[in-house]
């Protein structure tokens, strides 16, 4: 039986989200309804939109890929006990780390320029968010509230970076000049072409796979290592923790170190993989969706992994829903995505007393 009430395990993980999802949906429904369009119509559009054909595929994985690096980064923080808002911030300055290595060490060999991107990027994300981490475990100030000012103070400073120091001559919009072409990730169209496969264009990149990996080690972080029961321990029990010998604020700071690292490797598959450059406002509010797509996932990588590839088809087939439908704007996608994480995250345990009781009484049958 799952730890969390006398309901099993796959019960927990899987039947009580898909039964919060399928509410979702059913209200979503309704929304459309009430503004005079079809919803089965609407859902079969968003359906298509979104795995339908080649192309749409490639979009939802990209946004995916996005959603498992924002998402992993805050179930990790959410082990430590630390609740991470700050990812669109920390995705943002890591995106400056990338273009530093991508626009003035471009005349490097690929492999030294994908290896120092990535790893600049990583530790910009993790610098920015291990300051708040240190001021919870050194100085007591809440961590929600220092990674949000984190957000808006990594706004400004790249505003003003790119409309001052590192915009391109000529240019009227805030971004740099376009990186060389090896200086970028392979797009998926390009890896396929290696082996014969054709493939539509898209923002998809090597950066998704780079997310797979991340999810895994992450996992082995978490639940196969020392410092990964430590981070445990901390979350659950501080005081358990020092009695162990485990150091809190040590962990807490590391902890933050690595969400935002995580955070930072969505910089690297937006800037050096999809854009190609540094502009303003690339995160597009990513950061914040992986708080709900950690939440619906329980904060576990392969549960992050599918909720970011919902949250992916939600964005893709959302787009094509709007395009195809007028009376549905964008803002009613918003609508459909803030009715999932209502149900999969505040309401998640709604259903549960009931199910409970359903299995407990199919138990003493």
């Amino acid at each position: 039986m799952s730890s969390r009430g006398d309901m099993p395990a796959w019960a927990d993980y899987v039947l009580l989200p898909l039964i919060n999802l399928l509410l979702a949906f059913v209200l979503s429904g309704l929304v459309v309804l009430a503004i005079g369009e079809d919803p089965v119509r609407a859902m079969r559009i968003l359906v298509e939109g979104a795995i339908g054909y080649p192309e749409a595929i490639a979009f939802t994985l990209y946004y995916a890929t996005n959603f498992i690096f924002t998402g992993l980064a805050v179930a990790l923080a959410f082990h430590a006990g630390l609740f991470n808002i700050g990812g669109e911030g920390q995705a943002y300055v890591a995106g400056l780390g990338v273009a530093l290595i991508c626009l003035y060490l471009d005349f490097l060999p690929w492999p030294i320029i994908f290896v120092g991107a990535i790893a600049l990027g990583m530790a910009f994300g993790a610098a920015w968010a291990a300051v708040p981490g240190w001021l919870q475990a050194k100085r007591g100030s809440h961590v929600v509230i220092t990674t949000i000012m984190f957000n808006f103070i990594a706004a400004a400073l790249m505003t003003y970076l790119l409309s001052n120091v590192m915009l391109e001559p000529g240019r009227g919009a805030p971004e740099t000049r376009r990186f060389i072409a090896s200086a970028t990730l392979p797009s998926m169209q390009t890896m396929l072409g290696w082996i014969g496969i054709e493939a539509p264009r898209s923002p998809l990149n090597f950066a998704f796979f780079m997310a797979i990996a991340a999810a895994f080690l992450v996992y082995v972080y978490i639940w196969r290592t020392r410092w990964g029961y430590a981070l445990r321990v901390v979350g659950q029990n501080e005081q358990a923790a020092r009695y162990a010998g485990i150091d809190p604020a040590k962990t807490i700071i590391v902890a933050m170190a690595i969400s935002g690292a995580l955070a930072g490797l969505m910089g690297v598959n937006e800037i050096m993989g999809a854009h190609q450059r540094l502009l303003v406002a690339f995160t597009g509010g990513f950061g914040f969706v992986g708080i709900a797509v950690a939440l619906m996932g329980r904060n576990h990588p392969l549960g992050v992994c599918l909720a970011a590839l919902l949250f992916g088809a939600l964005y893709q087939g959302g787009a094509e829903l709007a395009f195809e439908m007028r009376a549905i704007s964008r803002e009613m996608v918003v609508v459909i995505q803030g009715l999932i994480i209502l149900f999969c995250g505040a309401l998640e345990n709604m259903f549960r007393p009931w199910i409970a009781t359903l299995f407990a009484r199919h138990k003493a049958a």
